[in-house]
């Protein structure tokens, strides 16, 4: 029979992964070892060992915990059934709320997420395919032009890449918040994309195989 698990296991796992994506963030998945885990945690290596076996193991929970999040901010904002434009930015507001106090295990996410293996790189992947797709979903309902996957998609790529590397230089004691931040790249993103000016390219299709 398997040994039960004592009730505190999950709070001290959550403890463990807090810390070890803060150590990650930090130094790096590889400049880190299993000995600086422990340590950053206040735990021996015995015991660090029984919660996670590998900084492998470390690395995949603090990436799928942190997409599980996202997942569930994107599905929190479609169940409030508002208009496009609302659910955009209401959206990006949520998004840059939780990258400002999970700062840690963004940073993890996109620069360590490489080091997994395929099987579990793949499934962070997906997740993170899934989110992408949430946006473009919404950007291409804010107008026929932005309908098709190849306009939409990208769109939501370009969007991403002005909120999701904001913890590079965007500083706590800064004179802007993430909540400005989030107003501003909501706006830049909305008057852009819905202004006049915008041309989209039109390509000739390629011709279907037979």
């Amino acid at each position: 029979m398997a040994r039960p698990r004592a009730a505190t296991f999950e709070l001290q796992r959550a403890s463990i992964l807090n810390a070890a994506a803060e150590l990650f963030a930090e130094e790096g998945f590889r400049g880190a070892s299993m000995a600086q885990v422990a340590k950053t945690c206040g735990v021996s290596k015995p015991l660090l060992y029984h919660y996670y076996r590998d900084k492998e193991h470390l690395l995949f929970d603090i990436a799928d915990a942190h997409m599980d999040r996202l997942l569930a901010i994107v599905g929190e904002a479609e169940a409030r059934h508002l208009e496009p434009e609302g659910h955009l930015r209401l959206l990006i507001g949520r998004l840059m709320t939780e990258y400002e106090h999970a700062q840690s295990r963004h940073r993890v996410l996109v620069q360590d997420v490489k080091f997994l293996g395929d099987e579990e790189r793949a499934a962070i992947v997906a997740k993170q395919r899934a989110v992408v797709d949430a946006v473009a979903r919404i950007i291409g309902s804010l107008g026929p032009r932005w309908s098709r996957r190849v306009h939409r998609v990208p769109l939501a790529m370009l969007l991403f890449g002005m909120v999701n590397w904001s913890f590079t230089w965007l500083r706590a004691d800064g004179p802007l918040t993430y909540g400005d931040m989030a107003e501003i790249a909501t706006e830049l993103f909305l008057r852009g994309v819905l202004g006049p000016a915008v041309r989209v390219p039109r390509r000739p299709a390629r011709p279907q195989a037979a």
